[in-house]
């Protein structure tokens, strides 16, 4: 051992606080529990968001997209005790709202392939999921955009590879059948009071998986927050339409003050210096039409309530469904990550930045936080983790990973002497301190190690630690007789909290020691592994 020999540190392992031996025995047991859920370190940062990067050489590798998805899966969905928090049957329905859309059929195969979640990244999550004892049948996915594309797009053939269900309606019959929709109030709601949702979307004992895509839309990037529009049933979900109108929908579902209410905040909001509100115009794509948009896509997300929000970016896609600034066409981008967390606003403030945009030019995202749906604006602000494939977290400058610029026409600066082109990135500098400020998160004043988690385990465990400072950190495990069995971490890491997944395969079960030392700080707790 590097600093210490085994005599003396055994005699400071017996003298440290090792706790929690049994602490969570129960939850130990995990294979065949006949329950699941999404692991549990993202459970318990609701407020971070993760990015796990994927190594796909180029968009029409099938394979390696479908292995993404499916690793994906792998590690980011759990068994999980019966009386784990967010534990859920699996006999449960999983819903799943994939990023679909209508678009020009004809249009070439290339210029079309981002505009919706890709299908093979899909077949892998199905196929991951799977192997927590789920079966193809309780799969649903479901989107009430491009009935007819279902063949072109490849959700109907990978439907029928996976056995999932796959329904898409475009019609206004939908909303007509009450086997088909599930109607949720919204007594709060700045235009909605009630909302039909393509089932099993809200419907009860439903595990829902929100699956965008990394791309460029009117709306900016269109990522977690708007890709839910799609569950409504049609035409509740045109949400894209002019402020002066009204969709095509029951008058009694809809507030009696939504006009004056929306305008009202949008002149509030313009006073306040919103980015881009100050766009003159009737229809959606000005700044009073973009108000009334983020109010009806904020009434859905207030009722509509995914376990997992997730940004599919193997590729990314900028431009707008086939049209774009490459000779007339969109084009898509190896940016080769999967963005995903618990808060779709956070999420799409760093999906925004990772397509080359400043988050605060968005006035979605200043609406949700004045909404309560979100807490944070600044990226700066919000905690982000590389995911790895094994489960593993590692807290990251949100700055660290490559950014993928994808071009919108989202309020072209076109107006009052100003020569925006039509296709251009909001990367204007924003001053986050007015609006961010209050929700800074705390930066650790300590070093933890914290009792692993499950434990007892078999065979993988996750432990948790805590960095004040940023520094080299080497965390060991040893058996009882201060022999070392395996090196989990030996490398630099960024102040924090970080957790390791550990593997015990190949390692007898029995007691052991995992300790961490950094330049000031050394500790050791104890784990059981059981087999």
């Amino acid at each position: 051992m590097i600093g210490m020999n085994r005599r003396t540190f055994l005699k400071s392992m017996a003298a440290s606080s090792v706790v929690g031996l049994f602490g969570r025995a129960k939850a130990g047991r995990l294979l065949n529990t006949g329950f699941f859920g999404v692991h549990p370190f993202v459970e318990q940062h609701p407020d971070a968001v993760f990015i796990m990067r994927t190594s796909v050489d180029q968009k029409y590798n099938s394979a390696a997209k479908k292995n993404a998805g499916e690793a994906f899966a792998r590690s980011v969905f759990t068994a999980k005790g019966e009386n784990e928090n967010n534990a859920f049957p699996v006999s449960t329905l999983i819903a799943m709202k994939p990023n679909l859309t209508g678009y020009t059929k004809s249009a070439p195969v290339d210029s079309k392939m981002g505009i919706v979640t890709d299908p093979y990244f899909m077949e892998g999550l199905i196929e991951g999921m799977k192997t927590l004892g789920l079966s193809g049948s309780q799969f649903h996915m479901r989107e009430v955009n491009g009935e007819d594309l279902q063949e072109d797009n490849g959700y109907a053939a990978m439907a029928e590879r996976t056995g999932a269900n796959h329904f898409v309606n475009g019609t206004q019959v939908t909303r007509m059948d009450p086997s088909l929709v599930v109607w949720k109030d919204n007594p709060d709601g700045i235009y909605f009071t009630k909302i039909p949702y393509l089932w099993p979307i809200n419907a009860p004992n439903t595990f829902l998986v929100n699956i965008a895509k990394f791309k460029a839309h009117g709306m900016g990037l269109t990522l977690a927050g708007k890709n839910l529009q799609g569950s409504i049933v049609s035409k509740y979900q045109a949400h894209c339409t002019s402020f002066n109108t009204h969709l095509d929908m029951d008058a009694d579902h809809r507030n009696p003050r939504a006009a004056s209410i929306i305008k009202q905040n949008y002149l509030r909001h313009r006073a306040d210096g919103i980015p881009r509100w100050d766009k003159p115009g009737n229809n959606w794509n000005c700044g009073h039409g973009m108000e009334a948009w983020a109010s009806r896509c904020l009434d859905n997300n207030r009722v509509t309530k995914p376990e997992l929000h997730i940004i599919e970016g193997i590729y990314g896609h900028d431009g707008n469904f086939t049209d774009g600034p490459h000779n007339g066409r969109p084009k898509d981008f190896m940016s080769n990550i999967i963005v995903f967390g618990k808060n779709p606003f956070h999420v799409d403030v760093i999906g925004h930045w990772l397509g080359g945009h400043e988050p605060g030019n968005f006035g979605l995202l200043h609406m949700a936080i004045e909404n309560g749906m979100s807490s944070l604006l600044n990226p700066a602000d919000i905690p982000v983790y590389e995911w790895m494939a094994d489960g593993s977290a590692i807290l990251t400058p949100y700055d660290q990973f490559e950014r993928t610029p994808l071009l919108t026409y989202y309020l072209q600066r076109d107006y009052d002497g100003q020569d925006e082109p039509l296709w251009h990135l909001c990367d204007e500098p924003y001053d986050y301190a007015p609006t961010s400020a209050a929700y800074r998160t705390s930066h650790p004043v300590s070093f933890e190690l914290a009792q692993n988690y499950p434990n007892p385990f078999n065979p993988t465990t996750t432990i948790p630690f805590t960095l004040p400072r940023s520094g080299h950190v080497r965390l060991e495990i040893y058996d009882i007789q201060g022999h070392v069995v395996d090196v989990a971490v030996d490398g630099y890491f960024e102040a924090g909290l970080h957790h390791v997944l550990w593997r015990g395969q190949g390692i007898p079960s029995g007691t052991y020691l995992y300790r961490i030392r950094t330049g000031e700080f050394n500790m050791v707790r104890q784990m059981t592994l059981l087999k």
